[in-house]
């Protein structure tokens, strides 16, 4: 009960952070590229399908992964950002994050049997092209620094608003249900990934 808490809690400070990140559209609350980077994962639906989905895949395994899953991903994205904004090569960055939401929603849907390590590995990739993308949309007049802690912290939070999911759905549908329930909320992912394909 206490790690649903947790997961809840988690989910109503990524949703609670919500309002904060619209009003860097307007203008307000901006200090020094914060909001910038606050609110660049949260603003595009790939990048947002795609780290919730971290936090469900987190959930799903269990233990260690409810960490290392997470902390892969935050950790890469900030160098992928660091190469964006110095503007070195990446090439695919688009294809990678939307091959990202479909590849993490797919291991969800169909929960294969993965080491720890080769987990955290697929996390890591892709959150590298997610970071880059971040990095190199930083407006110029930003601060580096804040800009990404700013773009960090949402990631957190909405690998914690995936995390927060899975443990909800399991405090209300156990067994059997609440197995097909967590591997739907994969499939669920997968299809807003099929959806963005379809789009571009």
């Amino acid at each position: 009960m206490r790690r649903t808490g947790l997961g809840l809690g988690l989910v109503a400070a990524a949703l609670a952070a919500m309002p904060m990140a619209a009003l860097a559209h307007t203008g307000h609350m901006e200090p020094g590229g914060f909001m910038h980077g606050f609110e660049h994962p949260l603003g595009g639906l790939d990048h947002l399908l795609a780290m919730v989905a971290v936090g469900l895949w987190a959930a799903q395994l269990g233990g260690r992964a409810l960490w290392v899953l997470p902390a892969s991903f935050v950790g890469t994205m900030v160098l992928g950002g660091l190469a964006g904004m110095a503007g070195l090569p990446l090439p695919s960055v688009e294809l990678g994050i939307v091959g990202s939401v479909l590849v993490l929603g797919g291991l969800v849907a169909l929960q294969p049997k993965l080491p720890l390590a080769a987990c955290a590995a697929i996390t890591a990739l892709f959150a590298v092209f997610h970071g880059y993308a971040h990095g190199a949309e930083m407006p110029a007049a930003a601060s580096p620094w804040l800009y990404g802690l700013g773009f960090a912290l949402a990631t957190a939070l909405l690998h914690g608003a995936g995390i927060g999911a899975i443990l909800a759905i399991r405090n209300v549908a156990r067994g059997s249900a609440g197995t097909i329930a967590v591997r739907g909320s994969g499939a669920l992912v997968g299809i807003g990934g099929v959806a963005l394909v379809l789009m571009g």
